[in-house]
């Protein structure tokens, strides 16, 4: 079971959830979920945008390799974490792409530019 790691007020990251994550997770108040995950990676949760709907939580996928964050991509993501209702889960397999992308989110939002966040990213191991 992967660990949800609270970031700030808005923001959460995790690798996969489980069903059990996914209840305790509406409990707890979050509003809606965005998966990074893609169709084809292994230990999905199945039917996990019915299992997030039926909690009453909004739900969005976006998959995304670690190696296509870029700057278009990043700005695209940007914008869909800006509108997702809150606080927000942001998973992935692993919590990697998860951890980079909510770095990338929060550095633009404080006005840094997106290739020194991505240089900070990088250094930090994550892509």
């Amino acid at each position: 079971m992967n660990t949800v790691r609270k970031i700030n007020d808005e923001l959460a990251i995790a690798g996969q959830i489980t069903l059990d994550q996914l209840e305790q997770i509406a409990n707890e108040g979050y509003k809606s979920i965005l998966n990074l995950r893609l169709p084809d990676e292994i230990d999905l949760l199945a039917n996990e945008q019915e299992k997030t709907e039926f909690l009453g939580l909004y739900y969005l996928n976006v998959p995304t390799k670690t190696e296509d964050i870029n700057h278009e991509g990043m700005l695209q993501i940007y914008q869909t974490i800006t509108e997702l209702p809150k606080p927000t889960l942001i998973h992935c397999d692993n919590s990697i792409r998860s951890a980079a992308i909510v770095l990338l989110y929060i550095a633009i939002k404080q006005g840094i530019t997106f290739e020194k966040a991505l240089q900070k990213v990088i250094t930090l191991g994550l892509i």
